[in-house]
């Protein structure tokens, strides 16, 4: 028998190509350290993604030993060590980006595109770890302590890219419900505005305005491209800015200016000529109490609003006369001459209309003591007119509170007459806006007057009282009084039966009350499922995405999901995959993933309808978490 024949020594061209270095071994690392510590400067993030910026914060600290000890060791690196650390060195560029992202970029845009970004997240952790994922330690003279801890957060990076995480829900709520109402705006969605302004940290001057600033920047950046989501950012900015009582229409023009300015974008504009509050500059600045300037007009509407402190500094104000500023004037005018800008001529405010808008003031507190009145007819008239300004302004909402208002509105609640009881309930939606009258209008007893007017009430009663009801609950304590109130049962009747805007009322109502567990049995038992069902199946309400956001809910409570988890609920989930839109793919997907995690034969049951291949398809072409979603369901499929 012939000796077996030894394979020939491998060519040059067979042998795997040397790594290119484009700096020494030394650089190399020392780019690394460099890179590591830019990173962890950043200390603050935007709120949606502060959870991600501190394990990533985490992760970067742990990595900053390993760096230490390659460079004291100064060892030489193999090509394959070389080129490991190179594909670190990009994932921790990528980490620096990411960070800075979140630590001064848009809050807006952050939120819109949070599963975008998350994205991005996973993509640094998934190369971090085929970086650091059988890294030579010994070549390297890594210590047995640090192999360990990078070993350890190595495990942690890979369990962290397959972790399905947990949305903040009420914020993806609030956000669907702003961008998909295309009607009149609503006092409802006025309440959702100020949640999300809460949330997402733009209530005040200094943060809208830097908020201002991060938008331009993308704007920039997209070139025209992404117009439909560069408009509702730009469209979220204005109405956060309209709440916050800051007249600016324009916001992300060059700074408002006129058409004489668009022809010269690149001319710098000093600071000091710009009000605070509209960011144009000043035609006419003056002096308050606290030393800041601002534009007349901008600064009297503030204080007209009923605002005592200034609105940069937040100080309150000694005294309210304004002073010019003759000096800032002068400058101003003189730097416009110079550079060819025209001032914006500006038309002076109707005397007639001031006049009739301190007069409805100074009727307010009659028309308080009216609602006490023994005359239904001054009762009818008062409470109707009190709707109208409650809505009109804050500094008549703080009359109204503070003139005693809400107890004698809560009174009128318990009205035979529904044209009263509609109005009544109408002006506390209105006074709710506040989130002090919110605590007066709870502990005054109203809510189960507000559930009885929803019971039996018009059907505009009904619909402001599912409004007033999602209002308060915005107070968590409240979220909890109104289910054992029985609020819920009244609230899936409107959903079941109601008007159109009564549905959508309904529903935005008893999401934000499901956020509290209790709450989810109590609308299970009172018939929400069914009347959700009712809402998926009528196309032309539109509401498929608000109902199964609520499934969503429902689904992480083992009893509720008892009752969901059918196997016809099933194969509607699967219709909805394979022909809704790319909204109710997303969130179809995320329901019966919560489903099938927890009952493999429902998720074995929606299988066999051929699903498979469509969310193969969305895996590859569906929105960033319709993606992860099917990617998630298709690796518990190949499990069972």
């Amino acid at each position: 028998m012939p000796p077996p024949t030894q394979p020939p020594p491998p060519s040059p061209d067979d042998a795997e190509p040397s790594v290119a270095r484009e700096m020494d071994d030394e650089d190399l690392v020392e780019e690394l350290l460099v890179t590591v510590n830019s990173a962890r400067a950043f200390a603050e993030f935007r709120r949606t993604q502060r959870k991600e910026c501190a394990n990533l914060l985490r992760w970067l600290q742990l990595v900053l030993p390993l760096l230490e000890e390659l460079r004291d060791a100064a060892p030489r690196l193999t090509d394959d060590a070389y080129r490991r650390l190179a594909l670190l060195g990009r994932a921790l560029s990528a980490a620096r980006r990411l960070l800075r992202s979140c630590n001064d970029g848009s809050k807006i845009y952050l939120a819109l595109e949070c599963e975008t970004v998350l994205a991005k997240f996973r993509s640094v952790y998934e190369k971090m770890h085929s970086a650091l994922d059988g890294l030579p330690y010994a070549e390297l003279a890594i210590s047995d302590e640090v192999k360990e801890q990078v070993e350890l957060m190595n495990a942690q990076l890979m369990r962290s890219r397959k972790r399905t995480d947990t949305q903040d829900m009420e914020l993806s709520m609030d956000i669907m419900v702003i961008l998909q109402n295309n009607e009149e705006e609503r006092n409802a969605d006025r309440a959702i505005l100020e949640r999300l302004a809460k949330k997402l940290e733009l209530q005040t001057l200094a943060e809208l305005r830097a908020e201002t600033k991060a938008i331009k920047k993308i704007i920039n950046e997209r070139n025209g491209q992404q117009a439909d989501s560069t408009k509702q950012i730009i469209d979220l900015l204005n109405r956060f800015k309209e709440i916050a009582g800051i007249d600016e229409k324009n916001v992300l023009g060059d700074v408002s200016m006129p058409k004489s300015l668009d022809k010269c974008p690149s001319l710098l504009i000093p600071n000091d000529f710009l009000c605070p509050i509209t960011l144009e500059i000043m035609t006419d600045p003056v002096i308050v109490a606290s030393g800041q300037t601002y534009e007349r007009r901008s600064i009297q509407k503030w204080l007209d609003s009923g605002e005592r402190t200034c609105p940069k500094s937040r100080q309150p104000l000694a005294h309210l006369s304004l002073a010019p500023n003759y000096a800032l004037k002068n400058l101003i005018l003189q730097w416009c001459e110079k550079n060819m800008v025209e001032l914006q001529k500006r038309e002076p405010e109707p005397a007639a209309g001031e006049q009739e808008d301190n007069k409805r003031k100074e009727d307010i507190p009659s028309l308080v003591d009216g609602l006490s009145s023994i005359h239904p007819d001054v009762q009818r008239k008062a409470v109707k007119k009190l709707r109208m300004l409650s809505k009109e302004s804050p500094e008549n909402r703080q009359l109204i509170a503070d003139g005693g208002g809400i107890p004698a509105l809560i009174g009128l609640l318990a009205s035979t007459d529904k044209k009263v009881q509609e109005n009544t309930v109408t002006s506390l939606l209105n006074l709710s806006i506040d989130d002090k009258n919110k605590l007066l209008i709870t502990r005054g007893g109203a809510i189960p007057l507000i559930i009885e007017i929803l019971r039996h009430g018009s059907p505009e009663a009904q619909e402001n009282s599912a409004a007033t009801l999602f209002s308060l609950s915005m107070i968590d304590e409240n979220k909890a009084a109104i289910g054992s109130l029985g609020g819920l049962s009244p609230l899936v009747e409107l959903l079941r039966n109601g008007t159109a805007r009564g549905k959508k009322d309904a529903a935005t109502a008893i999401f934000n009350l499901v956020l509290t567990p209790q709450n989810k049995a109590r609308a299970t038992h009172a018939g929400v499922v069914p009347a959700l069902i009712g809402v998926i199946d009528d196309k032309a309400l539109g509401m498929v995405d608000e109902a199964l956001s609520i499934f969503l809910l429902l689904s992480s409570h083992a009893a509720c999901r008892a009752e969901i988890g059918t196997t016809a609920f099933v194969e509607k989930l699967v219709r909805l995959i394979k022909d809704g839109t790319p909204k109710n793919k997303e969130c179809a997907l995320s329901v019966l993933l919560e489903l099938g995690t927890n009952s493999k034969p429902l998720l074995v049951h929606g299988l066999r309808f051929g699903l498979h291949e469509d969310l193969s398809k969305i895996a590859k072409n569906g929105t960033s978490r319709a993606q992860r979603k099917a990617n998630s369901l298709i690796t518990l499929a190949r499990k069972l």
